[in-house]
C-alpha cells in the first residue's frame, strides 16, 4: 500500500501523475454494481417503452468507459482493447459487472467503475418512471491484474 496518496504533489495540490517513465503493460479491471428495484418494475422491463433498459445500459456502460478520463479530472487517457458490460436480472434488482483491458502505462481500474456505474445509473433512467425509489448500490472494484501494485481481488 502506497505511503501517500500519488494525486498530490509536494505542496498537496491535486495533479496528474507522471506515468512517462512507466512501461506499457497489460491490465485488466472489473467492477460491479446492483441496482436495487421492486418487483413490479423488474416485471416491466421488457415492456419499457424507451427500449429494453439492459441493453441501453449496457451501451451506456461501454461508452462511459471510454470518456473516463473526460469525467474523472486526473485519470489518464487510456487506449482500451476491450470493454464488456453485463447485465443480470435477479430476484430483488440487477447485477451488473464490468471488464476493461488495456495495454498501458496506467491501470484501468477507474475506467470499470465508471463503466458500472453509468450502467446503473441508465437502468435508473430508463426505469424511474415506475418507481423513483430505485436504488444502485454497491459500486465496487472486483479485481485488477498489472502494474507496479500487482493483482488484487475483493474479498466476499
Amino acid at each position: 500500500m502506497p505511503k501517500k496518496l500519488s494525486h498530490y504533489d509536494s505542496r498537496g495540490q491535486a495533479r496528474m501523475v507522471d506515468v512517462s517513465a512507466k512501461a506499457k503493460t497489460a491490465r485488466k479491471a472489473e467492477a460491479s454494481a446492483f441496482v436495487r428495484m421492486k418487483k413490479t418494475v423488474l416485471r416491466a422491463l421488457p415492456a419499457n417503452p424507451k427500449g429494453d433498459p439492459l441493453d441501453v445500459a449496457r451501451t451506456a456502460g461501454i461508452m462511459a468507459a471510454k470518456r473516463t478520463s473526460d469525467l474523472i479530472p486526473m485519470c489518464h487517457p487510456l487506449p482500451l482493447s476491450h470493454i464488456a458490460v453485463t447485465l443480470r436480472v435477479c430476484e430483488n434488482g440487477v447485477a451488473i459487472r464490468s471488464a476493461v483491458r488495456t495495454n498501458a502505462e496506467t491501470g484501468v481500474e477507474m475506467e470499470a467503475l465508471v463503466a458500472a456505474s453509468v450502467a446503473a445509473l441508465t437502468v435508473y433512467d430508463m426505469c424511474k418512471a415506475l418507481d423513483k425509489g430505485i436504488e444502485i448500490r454497491e459500486v465496487v472494484l472486483e479485481k485488477k491484474s498489472g502494474g507496479k501494485s500487482g493483482d488484487y481481488k475483493r474479498k466476499p
